[in-house]
């Protein structure tokens, strides 16, 4: 029992270790090459959008059928079939009569006749790009998170200054973990609110106004793109900032306790 016990009390220790020297290359070397890379991304051309917005807009593949060639169809058909063709010309202008009272539902859709619709191109490579570094913001966030709480030494009276300063650094990085975690949802929101309007444009083809709100929504989305990207460069260097200018006090937050940290 008590060789268990060690040895859990040994690889506490360890990931402890771990924790600590994970977090230092984060912060020394990571942090640094992660602000650079962002910013060569945010000064390319694949984030510009004047040079973006020329492919940005892609075509929904879903055709404005012939109101009129459908309309004369259907006419022919109710006047065509055998020995009915009164009965089915009174049923089609009752038709047009529940038509004129009832507010139009749209066509029902079962299959489009161009095939599927595809998702916008641009915006599926521009989030390719960007969801990497959402992932790693939070996961960098959180190996931080342990980090700090792992070097705040045992609750005493007094000399607390540099306590405070690691409560601080840690609510800073819990926001900077909450915050990565929602441009998750801004990506799945944008998907299905896609999804909804296209679902739109193939109930009423003929307005055109859906189809003009789908490329609104894939314009909006490749500026939020960049604005989280942008956003993820910050909370790079806003961290690496913080943690620079405060490193004695939050490696060593009471210098009598700072041997018994690890």
């Amino acid at each position: 029992m008590q060789k268990n016990s060690l040895a859990l009390s040994q690889n506490f220790e360890d990931y402890v270790t771990s924790v600590k020297t994970k977090s230092e290359n984060l912060i020394k070397v990571v942090f640094p090459r992660k602000v650079e890379e962002l910013n060569k991304h945010l000064d390319s051309e694949q984030f510009s959008f004047e040079h973006q917005q020329k492919t940005l807009y892609e075509s929904l593949n879903i055709p404005v059928p012939d109101a009129q060639a459908i309309n004369r169809a259907l006419s022919n058909n109710f006047h065509n079939a055998d020995g009915e063709g009164q009965n089915k010309k009174r049923k089609l202008n009752n038709i047009h009569a529940d038509a004129d009272a009832n507010p139009v539902e749209g066509t029902k859709v079962l299959v489009l006749p161009s095939g599927p619709v595809t998702c916008n191109s641009v915006i599926s490579k521009h989030i390719d790009i960007v969801k990497p570094y959402i992932r790693e913001l939070v996961e960098h966030a959180n190996l931080l998170k342990m980090w700090v709480t792992f070097l705040i030494p045992k609750i005493e009276d007094g000399n607390n200054f540099g306590v405070s300063i690691q409560e601080d650094t840690l609510g800073e990085i819990r926001a900077v973990e909450g915050e990565a975690a929602t441009f998750y949802d801004a990506i799945a929101r944008y998907h299905i609110n896609r999804g909804k309007i296209i679902s739109k444009v193939a109930k009423y083809p003929h307005i055109d106004d859906y189809r003009r709100v789908v490329a609104e929504l894939d314009e909006k989305e490749f500026l939020s793109l960049r604005i989280v990207l942008s956003e993820i460069r910050n909370h790079y260097a806003a961290m690496y900032d913080l943690i620079a200018k405060n490193w004695e006090k939050i490696i060593r937050p009471r210098t009598s306790n700072a041997e018994n940290l690890y």
